[in-house]
């Protein structure tokens, strides 16, 4: 493809976002902004009328043209007349992305004619069935695996970086001949090893049962998404998976205004992207101000937080201090 021609012009990408714990919906429609950035034409599908509803998502035929098909899905139970563009468009050989969650994308109940697809979406499309995470607390940090290097989704990659994403125990999986990019090390808020957690891969390449390119990673919290090497990693992906990885290092995302929050600029730290509280208007100036309701939040912070308040405003009350 010339240089001067968008890298992914004019490939389709269907994004498909349904689940009610991580916000994919927000996080699929910043990196499907970007995508567009680089030539593509997106269509973003949600469930309706909320991610709450796990029998309908509108709009599926979308993948009847599509080049890539980005799933972030959960226990969805879609019917029949739905789930067979999913089905069709997988069983075409097309490529697939999933994330995180959608290794447990289905949940039909015992005895449903589409029941199988319960595990099959799982370990026969993405690679890793659900099997479980480890605590909410934890973070993991992230690394490239040895001899993955050279893999064209990892240009740009740092060797190390840290995610918010609870790290999904899915060993014995990915299946034989898939390759493992990324592996995740559980840490607790204070970035030490959880005790007992095992390193698991957190991303991989693969063909799937019907020989579609897949790429899968258990990463996928909306904080990941801030991250500038998560971010590349998944414009990377998406240009790998559309075969287009002779033009991936357009995939840098440069225009943070395509990502949640504007995109995070700072440099990688191995600590969780959290920063002090500052208020937004001194003490000293509260208490220089009339207000009809003070709403102050708990935690460890409030009263002290209070106590300060109330003692400068009775010393801007008498006119002292």
């Amino acid at each position: 493809m010339p240089e001067n021609i968008p890298a992914l012009k004019p490939f389709h990408i269907v994004f498909i976002a349904a689940e009610v714990e991580y916000d994919s919906e927000r996080s699929l429609a910043g990196i499907a902004k970007e995508a567009e950035q680089h030539g593509a034409r997106t269509t973003l599908l949600t469930a309706f009328p909320s991610q709450a509803n796990p029998a309908n998502i509108p709009g599926l035929e979308a993948l009847d043209d599509a080049d890539l098909a980005v799933f972030f899905i959960r226990f969805r139970s879609l019917p029949e007349e739905q789930f067979r563009h999913i089905r069709n468009y997988i069983e075409s050989g097309k490529p697939v992305i999933g994330f995180r969650t959608s290794t447990h994308g289905f949940l039909y109940p015992k005895g449903h004619p589409l029941e199988i697809w319960n595990k099959k979406f799982g370990i026969g499309v993405l690679g890793a069935p659900w099997i479980k995470h480890y605590p909410y607390s934890s973070s993991t940090d992230v690394f490239v695996e040895s001899g993955a290097r050279q893999h064209p989704i990892l240009t740009g990659i740092p060797d190390k970086f840290h995610v918010r994403s609870w790290l999904y125990h899915i060993l014995p999986y990915p299946p034989k001949g898939s390759e493992i990019l990324l592996l995740g090390q559980s840490v607790d808020p204070e970035l030490n090893p959880v005790p007992g957690a095992v390193i698991n891969p957190v991303a991989w390449t693969m063909k799937n049962y019907a020989g579609g390119r897949t790429f899968t990673t258990t990463m996928g919290h909306p904080e990941d998404f801030q991250v500038p090497a998560f971010r590349r990693l998944v414009m990377n992906a998406i240009h790998w998976a559309l075969g287009a990885g002779s033009r991936i290092d357009a995939a840098d995302p440069t225009d943070r205004s395509a990502l949640p929050n504007g995109g995070d600029a700072r440099p990688y730290s191995s600590k969780p992207a959290i920063e002090p509280w500052i208020p937004l208007t001194p003490i000293e100036k509260m208490a220089e101000t009339h207000y009809d309701v003070l709403i102050i939040g708990g935690g460890a912070g409030a009263a002290p937080l209070f106590g300060d308040y109330a003692s400068k405003r009775n010393q801007a009350a008498s006119g002292s201090g």
